[in-house]
């Protein structure tokens, strides 16, 4: 082996490693400093527990996949998370607590506005695409 090659290959092996890294423990963690903590770390990231953080919740991503817009919005855990990413990216400003109001169908509207899709305020799979949802 010339040693281009083995330089080549040993700048790989660190750049995977340093991605993987980065993926693990990404540069701007938001994480609250002053969350409880126990000895496996952060207990919750915020102090206010709402209920929608107790509804159920399937473990499989996939199962949200073969959902239709309409079934979603009826899952309050669902509309939790579509709410809280409606928040955390600016178009949102009502409670997260999972229920589907006219505000919330606001807030995909603007979605679609700004993402150049066919206003119509409903639930669809750009949408849900558009942010990181199934």
């Amino acid at each position: 082996m010339t040693p281009f090659r083995c330089l080549l290959v040993l700048s790989l092996v660190v750049l995977s490693v340093a991605s993987a890294r980065a993926l693990e423990d990404p540069l701007f963690h938001s994480t609250d400093p002053l969350a409880p903590r126990d000895e496996w770390g952060v207990l919750h990231q915020t102090p206010i527990l709402r209920e929608i953080d107790y509804a159920h919740r399937e473990s499989w991503r996939v199962y949200y996949y073969f959902k239709s817009g309409r079934e979603l919005l009826h899952d309050p855990a669902y509309v939790g998370a579509l709410q809280a990413v409606l928040r955390s990216r600016g178009y949102y400003c009502g409670p997260i607590d999972g229920i589907m109001t006219e505000a919330v169908n606001e807030a995909i509207a603007k979605v679609q506005k700004n993402y150049a899709q066919s206003v119509t305020g409903l639930l669809t799979v750009p949408v849900r695409r558009a942010l990181n949802l199934p």
